[in-house]
């Protein structure tokens, strides 16, 4: 027989809220959004659901958004608090090589980038987590992106709390888009004017990574959506389809001044 605690699910008593946000979702999926401490209802879109007349058109306009973009917005302008720092003794060839490897989180790197290579990088590639509720890993602060960096890999232990970014949360999509908003736009101000990014990505994300990408590099900067991965003898949810569908998105910084290959 299972010991019944406190933390239980057989203790404690029906979850009303959550049961009403189900009752909601089941008739009208559209009014459920993600808001600052998790799920949230539009009331614009209720109100407009039932008929108030009182509700206008005034505020509507073509884009993505989400809680938090004029912060993440914020932050790819904000100064970085740290410094780059050479390796001669961790290095190769030191005195003449041509590469260069930098370690650190990668929104203060690209801000430390800023100064000496804007305009100068012709490709990017970007491998960012798919955001799959398992592997994605978010602070709750931000303040501190160096010992953010330090504490994900494991380098340092300072108590911050880090919290696996789950379905459950009701900020999943919010939590993605907020971190990669602010490096994406990073990201556009190094490359030249003929330069190219690629960014990999699934099907969790993809639709959004597009949005974003359309309003940070322009939709007539759309290169291409290449699918990369499409192993259909991978895992299969429910409904036999395969789960590791992958795909490369590819943008331009100035389409116009991109090298066409010959047919």
């Amino acid at each position: 027989m299972e010991k019944l605690t406190a933390a239980s699910p057989q203790a404690q008593s029906t979850d009303l809220v959550a049961g009403n946000i189900e009752q909601l979702k089941a008739l009208f999926p559209e009014l459920l959004t993600e808001g600052k401490d998790g799920v949230a209802v539009n009331v614009d879109v209720l109100k407009a659901l039932v008929g108030d007349a009182s509700v206008t058109d005034a505020d509507e306009k073509y884009g993505l958004n989400w809680h938090g973009k004029r912060r993440a917005r914020q932050l790819a302008l904000t100064p970085s608090t740290g410094t780059l720092r050479p390796c001669p003794e961790d290095s190769v060839d030191w005195e003449t090589t041509q590469n260069l490897m930098i370690e650190g989180d990668n929104l203060e790197v690209l801000k430390l980038l800023q100064k000496s290579y804007a305009g100068k990088v012709k490709l990017i590639y970007i491998d960012p987590p798919y955001n799959t509720g398992k592997d994605f890993v978010y602070p709750d602060n931000f303040q501190d992106n160096i010992r953010n960096y330090l504490e994900l890999t494991g380098q340092v232990e300072g108590g911050q709390k880090i919290s696996s970014n789950t379905e459950a949360s009701g900020r999943f999509h919010t939590d993605w888009l907020n971190m990669m908003y602010p490096r994406l736009r990073l990201a556009k101000n190094l490359l030249s004017d003929n330069g190219l990014v690629f960014i990999s990505i699934d099907s969790s994300e993809a639709t959004n990574l597009r949005s974003i990408m359309d309003e940070v590099f322009g939709s007539e900067n759309f290169i291409g959506l290449l699918p990369t991965v499409m192993n259909l003898k991978g895992n299969n949810d429910a409904f036999a389809f395969a789960d590791t569908h992958e795909f490369t998105v590819v943008y331009a910084r100035n389409r116009e001044n991109c090298v066409v290959l010959p047919s």
